[in-house]
């Protein structure tokens, strides 16, 4: 297959669903000849909020000593590529196309099939094994007890700030999604967590009580020297990240840290696309509220136009009553995906939150910056990940996330 081909393959898999649990991995992964105990020192991540950062902090710090690494995120903002690096640079489209095919191959006739996050874990870790990743970073796609990546014996578990998101597939409590993000915790392997809410904090500590594994709460942040990425939430990022590089046995020099946290680059986390617009990939409330709060520390009592969309799953109206705080107007695009909340429903509920507020729906997210350019505050973007890849496809010159499999 090519690599469109490749990709509309992958995405073809979307009709299964979503299927939690570590049957159709850990086969694969065996059919693979992958082993699940890992070669190597490897980092999994959990958590609601943080993930991506505090995985790209990792990465960047081992990259720092020298080490080869493998970064495993999700989701992608413009090309499937990004979820696969070695060293900080993209899986090859040759390579994803080469991958998927020899997966297409093995698995064509499997029942149940695997998923799209199953393939895609499956050929993130093909691709560290062929080129001898020394430290691999794996980040959580949902949950972690039945999360795909969970099928593999890491070095150290990692679990970021616990907050209420996908109650559709982790419960309804905090305590339940904690309970699914705690299940990344294995007998003898450290954990270290970020603060978290008491009720989530009573599951983390419970769980590694009956692991019988050593546990470390993070209550410090990191203030040596500055950071790559902006935001109170990001120093205690970087405290979390540091403390798990030393809780793997990974050995790093002071030196590596530093220039490692300095130079971290992670998209559309209060990215600073130029001086006027600012891109956030913030889809819940406890994201919306850092958000805000990173924006007031930067800017102070100065307001934005905002440009927000959502996923119809999502708590739109507490993410909305965040960010409205901090802005003057509100434009509402249309952006592509499955889920996508219509902006004339998102309008109505803007309307009845703050119906003093100035309120335009655009038809897609580079109509909606076009429009906030016209405005002379400064523009925020943000909702959700998906509508923030859209809109940095269309300020790179990219083809959008969606264009990229089209056959």
């Amino acid at each position: 297959m090519s690599y469109r081909e490749a990709l509309a393959w992958l995405f073809g898999t979307q009709k299964f669903g979503i299927k939690l649990g570590l049957e159709n991995i850990q086969r694969l992964l065996d059919a693979l000849q992958i082993p699940r105990d890992g070669d190597c020192k490897i980092v999994h991540v959990a958590g609601t909020n943080g993930k991506g950062s505090v995985c790209a902090m990792i990465d960047s710090i081992c990259r720092a000593q020298g080490y080869r690494t493998g970064l495993f995120t999700s989701p992608h903002l413009v090309t499937f590529r990004e979820r696969v690096q070695v060293k900080g640079e993209m899986i090859g489209e040759a390579e994803v196309a080469r991958g998927l095919t020899s997966i297409r191959d093995l698995i064509r006739d499997w029942d149940p099939h695997p998923t799209f996050f199953e393939i895609a874990t499956a050929l993130g870790l093909m691709h560290f094994r062929e080129k001898g990743c020394e430290i691999i970073v794996l980040e959580t796609g949902m949950g972690g007890r039945l999360d795909s990546t969970n099928a593999i014996t890491p070095a150290v578990s990692v679990i970021t700030p616990i907050g209420l998101d996908h109650q559709k597939w982790l419960g309804d409590t905090l305590a339940k999604i904690a309970a699914e993000k705690a299940g990344i915790i294995k007998p003898g392997v450290p954990v270290i967590s970020a603060v978290q809410r008491p009720e989530a904090e009573a599951v983390i500590r419970a769980t590694a009580t009956r692991e019988a594994t050593f546990l470390e709460i993070i209550t410090d942040s990191y203030t040596t020297r500055p950071i790559g990425l902006p935001g109170l939430h990001q120093k205690q990022n970087a405290a979390l990240a540091v403390a798990a590089v030393k809780a793997a046995g990974i050995s790093l020099s002071e030196i590596a840290i530093k220039k490692g946290l300095a130079t971290v680059k992670w998209p559309a986390r209060f990215q600073l696309w130029d001086d006027r617009i600012v891109i956030d990939g913030a889809h819940n409330p406890a994201g919306a509220c850092v958000l805000a709060e990173t924006w007031r520390d930067m800017f102070g009592e100065e307001k934005a136009t905002l440009i927000f969309g959502v996923l119809a799953d999502k708590d739109a109206a507490s993410s909305y009553r965040e960010l409205s705080q901090i802005a003057d107007s509100v434009i509402l695009p249309n952006f592509r995906g499955e889920r996508v909340m219509p902006p004339a429903e998102l309008a109505q509920m803007v309307r009845s939150i703050t119906p003093e507020m100035a309120c335009a729906i655009a038809g897609s997210p580079a109509e909606a910056i076009e429009l906030g350019r016209q405005k002379s505050s400064r523009i925020i973007l943000a909702g959700s990940l998906h509508l923030a890849g859209e809109a940095l496809a269309f300020l790179r010159g990219q083809p959008a996330a969606f264009e990229e499999c089209a056959q």
